[in-house]
């Protein structure tokens, strides 16, 4: 990572970190891989992308939607 997260002037950088920990945390269980390799594959996502863009508001919604927009994500590039 690279600077902070920053919303309205206020850093919200634990914030986020602290969201993509969860988040990755559900996906490494539900997928029964660990943490580190959980994280690869979320860091290489779109979901990620749109994440990391703190104007959009993402970074507030419960660690559980994102991890399901991760895996419409998923669903979406494997009909393409």
């Amino acid at each position: 990572m690279k600077g902070k997260y920053i919303f309205k002037d206020q850093d919200i950088t634990t914030d986020v970190l602290f969201k993509i920990e969860q988040i990755v945390s559900i996906l490494a269980e539900k997928e029964h891989i660990s943490f580190d390799y959980a994280y690869e594959k979320f860091v290489s996502s779109n979901t990620y992308s749109i994440l990391k863009r703190t104007d959009n508001l993402y970074w507030a919604e419960s660690a559980e939607f994102i991890a399901d927009e991760y895996y419409r994500e998923k669903l979406s590039a494997k009909q393409q």
